[in-house]
């Protein structure tokens, strides 16, 4: 059984606890996530089965939107509401979202980040999360994330007697973003510690919150024998790529892996997706010292 499983995470499970869960449901060790939830974030989880696991690093790389709320006040050791309070400010009035949305819209663009202490970034071949729990720090790799939306969602909430304002905010943005730090950082910008403190991942891969299915729903249609009723075709995690259709004489070529002319194929001068039998059976791009020449760059010769 292959495909893409639009699967809803729910909060207090692991990634990689919904990827054992579904090795056991589906009967294959072919299992692979695109995109990694922390365990407090609910949402999107797309879930490669079988030769479909060839497609996760696709899914990775698409723009992802979250739906959160953020803390203004307070600041904890992992920048959600998991770790310990590490630093208070409280607030005497809150902002106006003048203020906040136009410190928001300065994210807008490509951005650095520092990736937090509670994270599985490695640094010399160990988690940052493993120094963190020994207490101990160490200098992170600073990374570039694109934003390309960033904006408040409800009016700002002010507890006078917690000193904290919270509100609503949507952010699309790259893979590996931090939306975390995110929080943290736009509180910096306004003068006051802050954390996030929910965070709901609503589209990733190309699928939505309404596309998903909830591992509940997945046994039950397991017991049943009808998984394969839920799951959706690796080319939807290469819908981006430009189509072209082979003859069966390219066809038998792509088996081989050779190169194929440009002028059977396309004048894109880009990646594109190779089909057969109106199947996704490869991409290729343009050879970099043969511009004639479009050579493969991943095979899904398996994808029936």
């Amino acid at each position: 059984m292959n495909g893409i499983l639009p699967l809803y995470k729910p909060r207090g499970m692991t990634s990689h606890d919904c990827d054992a869960q579904l090795r056991r449901l589906f009967h294959t060790r072919r299992v692979g996530h695109g995109g990694t939830l922390d365990p407090n974030v609910d949402g999107v989880l797309p879930i490669c089965i079988g030769t479909a696991t060839k497609v996760v690093d696709y899914l990775v790389a698409g723009g992802k939107t979250y739906q959160g709320e953020v803390t203004l006040g307070f600041a904890t050791t992992t920048e959600d509401l998991d770790g310990e309070v590490v630093e208070k400010t409280p607030l005497t009035a809150g902002f106006s979202t003048a203020q906040i949305d136009a410190q928001m819209q300065t994210f807008i663009g490509t951005i650095t980040q520092i990736p937090p202490m509670f994270s599985a970034v490695k640094v010399k071949g160990r988690r940052l999360y493993d120094y963190a729990r020994a207490g101990e720090t160490v200098e992170r790799p600073q990374r570039q994330v694109t934003l390309t939306d960033f904006k408040r969602l409800n009016e700002p909430e002010f507890d006078a007697v917690a000193g904290t304002q919270k509100f609503r905010f949507e952010v699309s943005c790259s893979k590996g973003t931090y939306v975390r730090t995110l929080a943290v950082d736009l509180g910096r910008k306004l003068g006051v510690a802050a954390v996030m403190s929910a965070l709901t991942r609503v589209q990733s891969g190309g699928f939505t919150l309404a596309d998903t299915i909830d591992l509940d729903t997945v046994a039950k249609l397991s017991a049943e024998d009808k998984l394969a009723t839920i799951l959706r075709p690796m080319e939807t995690a290469l819908s981006a790529y430009p189509q072209v259709e082979l003859t069966a004489e390219q066809w038998a070529k792509v088996q081989n892996g050779a190169f194929l002319p440009r002028a059977e194929l396309t004048q894109l001068d880009e990646v594109i997706a190779l089909v057969y039998d109106q199947k996704i059976k490869a991409l290729y791009q343009p050879h970099p010292e043969y511009p004639h020449l479009f050579q493969p760059v991943k095979m899904f010769l398996a994808n029936e």
